[in-house]
């Protein structure tokens, strides 16, 4: 789930601070960065391959510096995360790490989770990996590699989805959720469970083992 990935984007929330998705990070075959992330990344990293965004929050040292780095998109129907999507979709990358898009605005982490849905339509494999877990957006039922006790969190963004669970310690038997926490704070029973529902789509999320 959190390995091998095409490229990674730094986005411009919380700097990670966590071993995995500083790792993630260290290890990117190919690294974009939203222009204002740059500037919490110089000097502690890697140097990005493509600084993407509408450049506003990137001083002019910087711009020089990665001068042959920048794509702007001036878009200003989109947030600077969904232009680093668009560019990975352009240039063929489509197993795609998202690092920093949570823990600042709590309004850009709820606008970035849901983003992950419509990434996830236009047909790429993203997850958001955070400072305690990981996020990934979910079309269809699925099975799920997890471990004895692992935290789970479901997130029903279409109020007439029926979901049905197997192998959690609270089981989910042809319920709808109305609202986004009536899924939350659930538990793996083993290594492994399964999500059946319809329509859809659903977000979920894996706490780290080390961070219950």
């Amino acid at each position: 789930m959190i390995d091998d990935f095409d490229v990674v984007i730094l986005a411009n929330g919380k700097y990670p601070e966590y071993k995995v998705p500083l790792s993630i990070l260290a290890s990117a075959k190919f690294l974009v960065c939203c222009d204002g992330a740059v500037i919490k990344h110089v000097g502690k990293g890697r140097a990005p391959d493509a600084i993407v965004g509408d450049l506003d929050s990137l001083p002019n040292d910087l711009q020089l510096s990665f001068s042959g780095k920048l794509y702007h998109d001036p878009d200003q129907n989109t947030n600077d995360l969904t232009k680093a999507i668009k560019f990975c979709q352009t240039n063929g990358f489509r197993r795609i790490a998202i690092i920093g898009s949570t823990g600042l605005r709590e309004d850009h982490t709820l606008g970035n989770i849901s983003l992950m849905i419509y990434y996830a339509q236009l047909g790429l494999d993203v997850t958001i990996i955070t400072d305690t877990g990981v996020f990934i957006p979910v079309l269809a039922s699925r099975s799920f590699a997890s471990f004895n006790g692992q935290q789970i969190s479901l997130f029903s963004f279409n109020s007439e989805t029926t979901i049905t669970t197997e192998g959690l310690k609270y089981p989910i038997t042809g319920q709808k959720f109305s609202m986004w926490w009536q899924g939350t704070l659930n538990e793996a029973l083993g290594d492994n469970f399964r999500i059946d529902f319809s329509p859809g789509p659903l977000a979920v999320y894996f706490l780290f083992q080390d961070c219950r």
